[in-house]
Formats: C-alpha cells, sequence, structure tokens
C-alpha cells in the first residue's frame, strides 16, 4: 500500500492532499457491513474512526509491524505528506458489531484466508496453483527478507505468513495444451506417459517474464530437444515439470530464511490435475496432499466466522 500512497502523492499530489483515511478493500467492506460509509448511502454515516482491519491485510501495507502491533506514521507520512486515519487492527479473535449488534469478524486478506481453508498449520507450506503461482508457509515467527523475494505477511490465526508469489503457473499448462491440441486430461495423460525428466527436455517456464526470481523481462524456452527427446509425452512432461519447478524456486526463498515445511498443500485451479498432484513430490522433495478442489478463500472466511461464533 506504501508504495500506492507514494505514486499518489508523486503523480496526483492534490488527490493526495485530500486523503483522510487509508483502507483495503476488505476493510471499507467490514465498514459499510457495520453501517458505515458516504452520508445519505448508510445509516451510521462516514465515521473514519470506525475503520477496521486485521493482521494479515495489515501486514501488506508497509507501515504496519506485525511484531509489535503498532503503525509506523513516520513512513506512512514519508510516503502521503500527511498523517491520516487508519483502520484499527482487529486480532485473530476479535470482532466488531453492525448497528444491530451482530458480530463481524476481522476478515483476512485472500492468501491468509486461503491458508486458513485449507487448514494449513505450522509446518505447512501451500502451493496455490492459479493464473499465478503463490507459495506461503504458516510460522510461528515472523520472517525478514532484505532481497524482498519474500513477502513477510501476518497470518489469520495469529501466525506468520511468508510469501512467494511467480507470474507463471497453470496458464503455462494452458499453453503447452493449446500448443499440443489437448484439453487438461489428455495433457495430464500425456505427462505420465513420459518418464521423469521428460528426456532430457526442459521447459523454461517463463512466458510473462518472472517474479521469483525477478526477470521481468524474461521468456519462456525449451531446451534439451532431440529427435527422441521431442514427443508430445515428453513436452507434456516438461511443461509440468517446468511451471513445477517455478514454484520449487519459491519453496528455495522460503527455506533461505530458515522455514523448514514438511508438507505441501496444493490449491487453485492447476492442482486438480492428476499429473500435477503426482509429479509434485519428486520436484518439491517432500509429501503432497491435494484436498478437494474448493473455494478455500471462502472456506477459510467461513472458518473465521465459525470460530467466532463458537467463541
Amino acid at each position: 500500500t506504501i508504495t500506492k500512497l507514494r505514486w499518489l502523492r508523486d503523480h496526483e499530489p492534490d488527490n493526495a492532499a485530500r486523503v483522510a483515511a487509508v483502507a483495503l478493500p476488505h476493510d471499507w467492506l467490514t465498514w459499510r457491513l457495520r453501517g458505515f460509509g458516504p452520508a445519505g448511502e448508510s445509516r451510521l454515516g462516514p465515521v473514519l474512526e470506525e475503520l477496521v482491519t486485521d493482521r494479515s491485510d495489515a501486514s501488506g501495507t508497509g507501515y504496519w509491524d506485525p511484531e509489535t502491533g503498532g503503525y509506523d506514521r513516520e513512513m506512512l507520512v514519508a510516503a502521503l505528506g500527511h498523517d491520516v486515519v487508519l483502520p484499527r487492527v482487529l486480532g485473530p479473535r476479535d470482532s466488531v458489531t453492525d448497528a444491530d449488534g451482530r458480530l463481524v469478524g476481522a476478515g483476512a486478506g485472500d492468501n491468509a484466508a486461503a491458508a486458513l481453508g485449507a487448514g494449513a498449520r505450522t509446518g505447512d507450506v501451500v502451493v496455490s496453483i492459479g493464473t499465478s503461482g503463490t507459495v506461503f508457509a504458516v510460522t510461528p515467527e515472523r520472517t525478514v527478507d532484505p532481497t524482498g523475494t519474500v513477502a513477510g505477511f501476518a497470518s489469520a490465526d495469529g501466525h506468520f505468513l511468508p510469501l512467494v508469489a511467480t507470474m507463471n503457473a497453470a496458464r503455462v499448462l494452458d499453453a503447452i495444451g493449446r500448443l499440443l491440441n489437448v484439453d487438461h486430461d489428455e495433457l495430464s495423460r500425456l505427462a505420465l506417459a513420459a518418464a521423469p525428466g521428460a528426456g532430457g527436455l526442459t521447459l523454461v517456464p517463463y512466458f510473462e517474464g518472472e517474479r521469483t526470481p525477478n526477470l521481468p523481462d524474461a521468456t519462456a524456452s525449451l531446451t534439451g530437444m532431440t529427435l527422441a527427446s521431442t514427443t508430445r509425452e515428453n513436452l507434456a512432461r516438461a511443461a509440468v515439470e517446468g511451471m513445477l519447478s517455478g514454484l520449487a524456486a519459491g519453496l528455495d526463498a522460503l527455506r533461505g530464511l530458515g522455514v523448514e515445511p514438511q508438507r505441501a498443500l496444493l490449491i487453485g485451479g492447476g492442482a486438480r490435475s492428476q499429473a500435477v498432484r503426482e509429479i509434485a513430490p519428486l520436484v518439491f522433495g517432500m509429501p503432497v496432499e491435494a484436498p478437494a478442489p474448493g473455494e478455500y478463500v471462502a472456506l477459510g472466511a467461513a472458518r473465521q466466522a465459525a470460530g467466532l461464533v463458537a467463541g
């Protein structure tokens, strides 16, 4: 968030000067659910001091310290140019009420909610294979990465959520599936028909550059092509292994900070592929489980609400 505030100050200084409060979308939604909002559109009016957030979203702002639980106002002012109202940070089991006295939970960022929905615990790493990829672990202590590769988020359950994001994930399979003119089930069958290593065929999957490692201008490449290795089966296998190797770079970044996960949980659309599920343990070097496909962000929000109701 802090980079966006600095951008606003540099490019739209008049609008930056008008800012009275800064809230993330989930904070704004909680505020509106409780009955607050613009005059004439809400029951309780624009009471900015009633904005609340949670640890996971606050930890992504760049001006909140998850260890002390406080905002760094000097950082905020250095970015925006002046101080503003910031949401009160609720703990994992805290709540507020709406205008009718109903409980409203703290909410969470999407990855933190996904970890909660997947049942991730200390020692687990969640690998989410969607349009982009995310690799995040639940840890009892905060991690700090001076390179910026691993983002030091907080989790929704009071722990921490070091996270790595990649640009190239399930769309790698989409691209190779189109090239082979097959659907995802057939791509999976072809991949599993090839031997590990794809006969020496290697796909470097940087179709859209890459964030981890930081190679924004990189392109994908296919190497190891011989008359023997260049088969449909090996190409499908190379796509799966290449995509998973890109995510494994995220695992390596976590390990570099002392995070040693014992189990990987595969979620997201890409996890529906049988080939992905079977090949992942070989690439990641650890046991892999794939929970039943589901909307794990929504499930995490539901679990948070259930915990609040149950006390």
